[in-house]
């Protein structure tokens, strides 16, 4: 069963170099090293969005709060 398949970009040829570079500090193929990065950005990326969705519904649990607070303090005061 086969679990890769095989890509091609292109990319800036300094980049390109630090993949290199990276590859032999590390010990690991290029690949690996792409396909490590690749991972890592990704799983930031959902984080963020899942960050932001988070702070939208708070705000909004914030707004709504406030509306019943204020409805709430019309019927105590009226």
């Amino acid at each position: 069963m086969i679990t890769k398949s095989k890509i091609s970009i292109t990319i800036d040829k300094h980049l390109l170099e630090d993949i290199e570079n990276a590859a032999n500090v590390y010990k690991m193929a290029k690949s690996k090293l792409v396909q490590e990065a690749l991972k890592l950005w990704l799983k930031i990326k959902t984080e963020e969005q899942m960050a932001k969705g988070y702070e939208e519904e708070a705000k909004k649990d914030s707004e709504l709060a406030e509306l019943a607070f204020n409805a709430q303090n019309e019927v105590v005061n009226g």
